[in-house]
């Protein structure tokens, strides 16, 4: 009988996948340079590894995420410039976190030219709990205007003077939220696009000294 998948047991089984994957000769990868295809490659040996051992949903494009029943994302990304996209849906995201928790791969991409494989060694594997996830100047920022007893109109200007995508009427009541329930601090970098674009120095930096920031590798 195969187990059930848990957080835990994901981040378990991670460590050992990427043992293995760090030393593993890959000859489709070899001359690849585009990230999404190296991601793509990445999820899908970590998906059908896990799929030998545990019983767990998998989703897929209309569930938005990689674990929808643990609320867990897989992110891969190159060491070169550590960043991915990521589904936009509202302002909020940036204030109180993307809403999932994120298992993160970063990568470095060799090529062998002799026997024309590449590999990919997995220089850091970190979990990020999903409280961790939103923006860290927005947060910061905003925790900085109720510690100096900003009001509501205080956020408001704030998250219009950094170009929130939010309607005025949204933005007000997005502030009283926060005047009741002040946000956590996040991790990322969070830049404003059609699909959010984060980023990941600070999270790589951070992983294993802070609460919720797990370094597996």
């Amino acid at each position: 009988m195969k187990k059930e998948l848990t957080v835990e047991l994901l981040c378990k089984e991670a460590s050992i996948f990427i043992e293995a994957e760090s030393a593993h000769a890959e000859p489709s990868l070899f001359g690849v340079t585009d990230g999404k295809a190296v991601g793509t490659y990445l999820e899908h040996k970590f998906q059908s590894y896990l799929h030998e051992k545990y019983n767990y949903e998998e989703g897929s494009s209309a569930k938005g995420i990689d674990f929808p029943k643990l609320g867990v994302d897989i992110k891969v990304t190159s060491i070169k410039q550590p960043q991915s996209s990521c589904p936009f849906k509202n302002a909020r995201q940036k204030i109180f976190g993307l809403g999932y928790s994120l298992l993160l791969f970063v990568y470095e991409k060799t090529d062998e030219q002799q026997t024309r494989t590449a590999k990919l060694n997995i220089l850091h594997n970190i979990y990020i709990e999903a409280d961790k996830t939103a923006d860290y100047q927005i947060t910061t920022g905003i925790l900085n205007i109720i510690e100096n007893n900003g009001n509501k109109d205080d956020i408001v200007a704030f998250m219009q003077d950094h170009l929130l995508p939010v309607e005025e009427i949204q933005a007000l009541q997005i502030a009283e939220e926060i005047i009741e329930n002040p946000p956590k601090i996040g991790y990322l970098t969070i830049s404003n696009a059609l699909q959010w674009r984060l980023q990941y120095n600070r999270v790589i930096k951070e992983a294993g000294k802070v609460d919720g920031i797990q370094r597996i590798r």
